[in-house]
């Protein structure tokens, strides 16, 4: 087959099933929900939908703890709903990929309860078991991400069982061949339904260190967090053996291979790994993932410095792969709030929205970007996420990206007919969808503007990247595809800046985008608070 490329450049959007929209009452977004909101999907510009799992799971980690890969949890609908939803976006130009997770399962899993069961059964070493020390401890020092011990004592087998995630998400094991085959299956089960790629959780930790070596501990100046709490216990170690090993690639190349089989299908791999950026690169080189993303961008520090240098590291290394940015998602706060700092302004917005699709690569937008909503602050009482609950209040977990979308200004936000699983704030409510739906000068239209009008920009799309060196706060750089070059010069503060544009020759400037403009004055360029200017060389 000939190497088909609709996700390069693509924007993709993200859709949380839970908190998306519900029609049945039961307060939990479902599928048909999504399916009655698909065109208004589509009015967005996006080019996909990443749906989040909706998979039979107990829900204890809301979906990413799968007791049966291969169908629907009823408290999102069935597989009719999604052959329904699957043909919808379709219809409207709207290409599907799915949440998969492979490296572990839920332990309500068949797989799982068969395998704790002996050392001697059919699936007994299919997770990742070992034996304790000789005083009954774990058999090394891994951390789970959600705090603890990432080995779990199973008295059925008088052994440990290891989960790099919640002690109900044991890790399969990989350097099982038979392991390998299966989750392949899994995969070909959704690619022969018609689905366009998968996005991968946690691709990473597909694999670990067989020896089961200790993790080196990490200096104290070297605990940053990337979308988990810096006080929590994970990051006091370099996580070399429980994660990112090299058999992973061979993994990958047959993951490859069994998409290759299918037309205009992609991968996109969630990257979480010591050095991120590094492991992007070696994860996208031919033969292996269509598309890496990571945490780099969904930090705290928002400068035109910190994305400069961050996706330049990135572009020195990855000479052949193709990256994937997003600024926010469902793990992590809000970007408006996270990145704006008190400062959440429809322009503001939109600008964070600009600055992540100018960049070379395709990007993921989380629901709820486009209209500019903030973290919500949930009580404790009405808290969900089991992350935030084990480590309140130093840190409140992913509830407060996670509450429904507001489609309406009513008390649900037009949600639900039920009480929604988590509260729609106040705040939310007064920017729904319907609010927004007509004012010329809402976030959500302005963020349809800027998006409907990337589209028709190559550069912008799938053209190289070369930074400009420019002061604090401007970020600015040239997109070049097919002898043309697009300039973009992004003011990200709040007042007026004047610079010096680079002798680059002469430029004529592109309208349409609907951010406030910048003017050239000869060489100089004068731009408004959280403008931007886009210019073409003539």
């Amino acid at each position: 087959m000939s190497e088909a490329t609709w996700w390069r450049g693509a924007a993709i959007y993200q859709i949380y099933p839970r908190s998306f929209m519900d029609t049945d009452g039961d307060g939990v977004g479902d599928l048909p929900g999504i399916i009655n909101k698909l065109d208004y999907v589509a009015s967005l510009g996006v080019d996909a939908i990443w749906i989040a799992p909706f998979f039979r799971s107990p829900m204890t980690d809301f979906g990413y703890d799968i007791a049966d890969p291969c169908d629907v949890d009823p408290l999102f609908g069935t597989l009719a709903d999604f052959d329904n939803l699957l043909a919808k976006a379709h219809a409207l130009g709207l290409k599907v990929m799915i949440d998969q997770v492979l490296s572990h399962t839920s332990n309500e899993h068949a797989w799982f309860k068969e395998s704790r069961e002996s050392r001697d059964n059919p699936k007994s070493d299919w997770y990742v078991w070992a034996d304790a020390k000789d005083d009954g401890s774990a058999p090394n020092n891994w951390l789970s991400l959600f705090g603890g011990s990432a080995w779990q004592w199973e008295p059925r087998r008088g052994q440990y069982y290891l989960h790099n995630f919640l002690a109900s998400q044991p890790d399969l094991d990989f350097h099982n061949p038979d392991v390998c085959a299966a989750v392949l299956a899994n995969l070909r089960f959704w690619l022969d339904k018609g689905v366009d790629g998968f996005r991968l959780d946690s691709i990473n930790f597909c694999f670990h260190d067989r020896a089961l070596r200790d993790n080196p501990p990490k200096p104290k100046e070297k605990r940053v967090g990337r979308g988990f709490s810096p006080d929590n216990p994970y990051a006091f170690q370099y996580h070399h053996f429980n994660n990112t090993q090299p058999e992973n690639l061979k993994f990958l190349g047959d993951l490859r291979a069994l998409m290759d089989g299918y037309t205009d299908v992609a991968a996109l791999g969630e990257i979480s790994s010591e050095d991120s950026l590094a492991t992007m690169a070696e994860y996208t080189r031919p033969g292996r993932l269509h598309m890496g993303y990571s945490f780099e961008l969904l930090t705290d520090d928002f400068s035109a410095t910190y994305i400069r240098d961050t996706v330049q590291a990135l572009e020195a290394q990855m000479d052949e792969g193709w990256p994937c940015w997003a600024i926010s998602n469902h793990d992590v706060e809000r970007v408006i709030t996270r990145w704006g700092r008190g400062h959440a302004s429809s322009s503001l917005a939109n600008l964070f929205t600009a600055v992540l699709c100018s960049l070379r690569g395709s990007v993921c937008i989380y629901q709820g970007e486009e209209l500019g909503l903030t973290e919500a602050d949930v009580p404790y009482e009405a808290m969900q996420d089991p992350y935030g609950i084990a480590f309140w209040p130093q840190f409140k977990g992913r509830d407060g990206c996670r509450t429904p979308m507001p489609w309406s200004d009513e008390s649900n936000g037009g949600f639900s007919a039920g009480t929604p699983w988590l509260p729609v704030p106040r705040e939310h409510r007064e920017l729904a969808v319907a609010l927004q739906e007509h004012d010329p000068h809402s976030v959500l239209n302005g963020f349809r503007t800027f998006m409907h009008w990337r589209k028709a920009q190559p550069a912008l799309c799938v053209g190289e990247i070369g930074f400009i060196d420019m002061p604090e706060p401007v970020l600015a750089f040239t997109r070049r595809v097919d002898g043309e070059t697009v300039l973009v010069v992004f003011n990200l503060g709040e007042a007026a800046a004047d610079v010096s544009l680079p002798a680059l020759g002469a430029w004529r400037a592109l309208e349409g985008h609907g951010l406030p403009t910048g003017s050239l004055h000869g060489d100089g360029l004068h731009l408004p608070g959280y403008g931007a200017w886009f210019a073409r060389a003539v």
